[in-house]
């Protein structure tokens, strides 16, 4: 869709520009605000194969398929984060200067490791932040919301206050140093109201198990899967592994479910006392590791298909052990203990939104969705949450 063709702002408000809209978290932002009867407007870059409307379309008819509804139509803006003012034309500029009030920056890389700040995860958390912040400011956009993360926090220990940010802390990984990086600059953007949400460890659906990327626990989660091809079934054991990982089992992680990050910034984003702040999206419930390796062995055990014992490949647990440690090591920085993240801000904001608890039995069903679609590899009709 042509922005220069699309209708102006109607009666539900001034359109919400957003960022990242594609990936996981901002599709469902999208699903929700739309749901809100929010104007979007998506900023999104063409792909090798598909132009950004067309993925635009193929996003919003998922949600329709998944909630048996209809749903109105974003204005698509195509363009680039790693160009200067995202690559839009001056047509599309000035259709934004009408129409949009608030920008939301969704977008980021969740590489942990890059040494050249011309790549990943610098290219899209700070050039690309850079970017939308002057693309803003050229339209006139006055109100900015940013996903940020928890793990600004970096290697802090103790209790970590949602107003916290630069307090001289060290980093376990680029990815960390990256957003923060990016925090400081749209802090210091000086727009009328800097909105910074703080989601922790984002997992999949807490009502369907859906994901479509996966990181941090789904990353030790297909590890098991694809490793335990290799051994016997009953061989392994995910606590006794994590540990040979280095992994302290008394040590807590805080992941969240994705549906929840995104009704509470949605709500957030409609609600006038929330411009300005900064929320930590934080499970107040955070898993303690021997949880984590409890579930990765209880899942991969459940519903991996594992080595046959007259197979003349079949590895030992210690093969197991020592393969699991090399290519989980860029995960390390992210099994370290966390810190205790204050959530008053979104508890005084959104209190009525609690966190699902992430129990056995969600944790197995995102478990189970992963191991069914092979982690990506084979797609899935997502179900309708109830949200």
């Amino acid at each position: 869709m042509n922005a220069a063709a699309s209708p102006p702002a109607s009666d539900t408000g001034p359109f919400v520009a957003i960022t990242g809209g594609t990936g996981l978290l901002g599709s469902y932002l999208v699903r929700d605000l739309l749901l809100a009867g929010r104007n979007l407007a998506l900023i999104v870059r063409r792909d090798r194969k598909k132009s950004a409307a067309t993925r635009v379309e193929a996003l919003v008819r998922h949600w329709e398929d998944a909630l048996e509804t209809a749903l109105p139509r974003p204005v698509v803006l195509e363009g680039d984060l790693t160009e200067p003012l995202c690559g839009l034309t001056a047509e599309d500029r000035h259709w934004m200067h009408w129409n949009c009030g608030e920008l939301l920056n969704n977008a980021a890389s969740l590489s942990f490791r890059g040494s050249d700040r011309a790549a990943e995860p610098w290219l899209t958390n700070v050039t690309g932040t850079r970017h939308a912040l002057a693309l803003a400011r050229e339209v006139g956009i006055e109100h900015v919301h940013h996903v940020s993360t928890a793990y600004v926090c970096g290697l802090r220990s103790g209790t970590v206050a949602e107003d916290d940010l630069d307090v001289g802390q060290a980093f376990g990984n680029d990815y960390e140093t990256s957003k923060c990086e990016a925090e400081k600059m749209v802090r210091a953007a000086g727009f009328a109201s800097t909105t910074v949400y703080r989601p922790s460890i984002i997992v999949g659906d807490s009502q369907t198990g859906y994901t479509s990327t996966y990181h941090g626990f789904f990353a030790g989660l297909r590890l098991g899967h694809t490793l335990l091809t290799r051994v016997v079934k009953g061989s392994t054991s995910g606590p006794a592994l994590l540990a040979l990982l280095g992994v302290n089992q008394a040590d807590h992680k805080n992941f969240v479910p994705v549906d929840w990050v995104a009704e509470v910034i949605a709500h957030a984003v409609q609600t006038p006392a929330a411009r300005g702040r900064t929320f930590h999206l934080t499970h107040p419930d955070p898993l303690s590791m021997h949880t984590v390796g409890r579930v990765i062995q209880e899942a991969v055990e459940t519903f991996s298909v594992g080595a046959s014992p007259d197979d003349p490949d079949l590895c030992d647990e210690q093969w197991f052990a020592d393969n699991l440690r090399s290519q989980l090591d860029v995960y390390q920085s992210y099994f370290r203990n966390d810190p205790v993240f204050d959530r008053r801000h979104t508890d005084a904001i959104a209190g009525h939104i609690p966190c699902p608890p992430l129990d056995d039995a969600t944790l197995l069903r995102m478990s189970h969705f992963a191991i069914e679609t092979d982690f990506g590899r084979r797609p899935a009709r997502t179900p309708a949450s109830t949200t």
